[in-house]
């Protein structure tokens, strides 16, 4: 499938906006999320061997989940588990529905298999997504895979009232999910990265933690690649007293590699996010990190340029529990999810799975 999808389907896609096809292929899962019966011919063709996981108090089919920003209205809950996926993160959503920032505004660097996107967390808002995900439910299409929501801030809400954003995003979502994302690392929403300041970051998880006594989720942090190992620290330090599940690492990074394509350089020139392979080593060393400063003991969901089994691989010997895919997904296609879970599987050799994450540490 990924063979096919690289010679025949991606020249088809590429060869038109990048946006536009997102949108497209969303709205065509979209349809086909809505008859369980072609939700049941996609896990057929997908066929995705299980391995299964269990992290802070979930079960997962396997360790591979789609990153947030794929699916950020929640259009095509039910495809994700059908095309093999172990988990899925929807979002990012903010309290407060937004377009996003002007297009054109996501931008493919095909060379390096790179994306750079200032999308601006463009969503409907948290109330029009607790609809979506309870009309998903009322139908019976809810996944039996963990679901999670990664919670952003609203762009017109001024940094000091960002808690408040965060609290109404979570109260309205809380019930209708498995585990919560708080994103405070996109570097397409002014100034939003200086949510990742400790004191900061605090009161946003302690009202979080607040409104989470009943029947708690798990609530993670995603943390950006660009972040110093200090400011790594001073977020763990977090994780104790505001009882986090665990750390994603990473989002996209504003730094730009250097390239020999006069195309790719073109796209780094543009403002935003970079993800894709660019992005695994970075990812790769946060996790490591992380990992070490904790022992081990905090679950990580390492993501960022993953592209093959042997990438997903070095990211769970570094210390990821779990890991997503975003970009390898729009390179390589759907066939991917089956690529990375068995080979997955076959590096595993058996091996209980505890015993390998951060075993290349």
């Amino acid at each position: 499938m990924s063979w096919f999808y690289r010679h025949f389907a991606r020249p088809l896609l590429f060869a038109q906006d990048s946006e536009a096809v997102h949108n497209r292929t969303l709205a065509a899962l979209s349809w086909v999320s809505r008859s369980a019966p072609l939700c049941r011919l996609v896990e057929a063709v997908s066929d995705v061997p299980p391995l299964p996981v269990e992290l802070f108090g979930l079960k997962f089919p396997n360790p591979l989940g789609l990153a947030a920003g794929m699916d950020k209205r929640a259009a095509a809950v039910p495809v994700w588990q059908a095309l093999g996926f172990g988990f899925s993160e929807l979002g990012g959503v903010t309290w407060h529905g937004q377009p996003g920032n002007p297009q054109p505004r996501m931008f493919r660097a095909v060379a390096d298999e790179a994306l750079v996107n200032r999308m601006g967390f463009n969503n409907g808002g948290a109330p029009a997504l607790a609809i979506a995900l309870a009309d998903w439910r009322a139908r019976g299409l809810w996944p039996a895979h963990p679901v999670g929501i990664n919670l952003g801030k609203s762009k017109i809400t001024p940094l000091d009232q960002a808690t408040q954003d965060y609290a109404d995003s979570f109260r309205a979502l809380r019930d209708l999910a498995d585990f919560f994302v708080v994103n405070v690392s996109s570097p397409n929403t002014p100034n939003l990265r200086q949510l990742q300041d400790k004191a900061a970051l605090d009161e946003i998880l302690a009202a979080l933690q607040a409104l989470n006594q009943v029947a708690p989720k798990p609530i993670l942090v995603k943390v950006a690649p660009d972040l110093s190992f200090d400011a790594l620290d001073e977020i763990l330090a977090l994780a104790g007293p505001r009882q986090l599940a665990g750390i994603i690492a990473t989002n996209t990074t504003i730094a730009r590699p250097e390239t020999r394509d006069a195309v790719a350089a073109q796209i780094y020139c543009e403002t935003g996010g970079l993800s894709g392979r660019p992005l695994r080593a970075r990812s790769t060393e946060i996790i490591r990190h992380l990992y070490r400063q904790t022992r081990g003991q905090l679950p990580i969901i390492g993501v960022g340029g993953i592209f093959s089994a042997e990438d997903a691989w070095e990211k769970i010997t570094a210390g990821a529990s779990l890991v997503q895919i975003y970009s390898g997904l729009v390179y390589e296609g759907p066939g991917l999810v089956r690529d990375i879970v068995e080979g997955l599987r076959d590096r595993l050799a058996g091996a209980p799975w505890h015993e390998v994450v951060g075993s290349g540490q």
